[in-house]
């Protein structure tokens, strides 16, 4: 029989695997782990009390936010606040980044950036959601207030990234660099247990996902791929929560994408909350992430907290497909 590893003891054990942690790194991880467990447990009653449904108002980005975005939300920045190792943080709900306040004897040496309920319009209808997260090492001096400089940094200076699935299990998949671990949550004992090490996501997969419902408003090249991806009889799935979406091409294999449309000409998702996490976690596992203008996602320069982009993540060898299908039909220079 198999020992049972806890999420708690495999960060301890990888604790090496950072070259200068002493434990911070250690402890914020801890610190989502336990924000996780608390926003699972509303999250499976939230038929039960008052929060499930919109709170009336709008994040900073003019998205409705759903009350359980809001109870995540603070949770997060609670949990994140206990270690001391946070000294800001930065969330689609809110318009600027949020200093945590300093503990006696910490300089704290890192930021994290999250959306707290990835999903959320799905809340009602018993759909699966989830939180996203990255981690920075901080660019101010630790002895100083965090700025917006400690949070405007590329997806490739991440030391860690990942996200938690609130499903019919509930998983907390992250990586630091050194492959991708997945854990789920036993609910019997309270934690957190491994129960997919070293992620690998298949070169090529049977599944895309994107909202076809949106397909005469996507440029050319991209309504050619999508007739491409028909054409070879694969599986469109789309749950519309973009968590839940990669995480099933992360095992299964496939693509995901989010084009531009007339709407939303430069990309929907945000890069810092969703893009830069999700994308870190899928090349880590041998995929790859690209707008759909090209670049890799985690070479793009941040501008602003709350900057959009387009995407298309998911199995190496589709998403290749996908940059010769607009190499050869865009009517822009690429």
């Amino acid at each position: 029989m198999n020992r049972i590893v806890t999420l708690d003891e495999f960060i301890l054990r990888r604790q090496k695997d950072f070259p200068y942690a002493t434990g911070e790194l250690t402890g914020l991880l801890r610190d989502i782990g336990v924000a996780a467990k608390i926003v699972n447990r509303e999250v499976n009653k939230a038929g039960l009390v008052n929060i499930l449904g919109f709170a009336g108002e709008e994040n900073a980005t003019g998205d409705k936010v759903a009350k359980l975005d809001i109870y995540a939300n603070e949770k997060l920045i609670e949990c994140l606040s206990n270690s001391g190792e946070c000294c800001a943080i930065a969330s689609e709900e809110n318009e600027d980044y949020v200093p945590l306040p300093v503990l006696d004897g910490k300089s704290p040496k890192y930021v994290v950036v999250f959306d707290p309920l990835d999903g959320s319009s799905n809340i009602d209808v018993n759909v699966p959601v989830g939180t996203i997260f990255g981690i920075y090492r901080r660019k101010s001096n630790a002895s100083e207030p965090a700025t917006l400089e400690d949070f405007l940094q590329r997806g490739s200076q991440l030391v860690a990234a990942g996200y938690v699935l609130y499903g019919t299990s509930t998983l907390l998949v992250y990586s630091t660099g050194h492959g991708v671990n997945g854990f789920t949550l036993d609910p019997t004992i309270g934690e957190f247990c491994l129960s997919h090490p070293d992620i690998q996501m298949p070169k090529r997969g049977r599944y895309y996902s994107v909202n076809q419902g949106y397909y005469l408003k996507f440029d050319v090249e991209m309504r050619r791929y999508i007739d491409h991806c028909s054409d070879l009889n694969l599986r469109l799935r789309y749950i519309g929560s973009m968590v839940a979406d990669v995480h099933r091409i992360l095992f299964q294999g496939g693509i995901f994408l989010y084009p531009n449309t007339r709407k939303y000409p430069h990309g929907k998702l945000r890069l810092l909350y969703e893009c830069n996490p999700l994308s870190f976690i899928v090349e880590q596992a041998g995929g790859k992430a690209v707008s759909c203008q090209l670049a890799r996602i985690l070479d793009i320069e941040p501008r602003d907290l709350h900057q959009r982009t387009t995407i298309a993540i998911g199995s190496a060898e589709m998403v290749d497909e996908m940059v010769d299908f607009v190499q050869r039909y865009s009517a822009l220079p690429v």
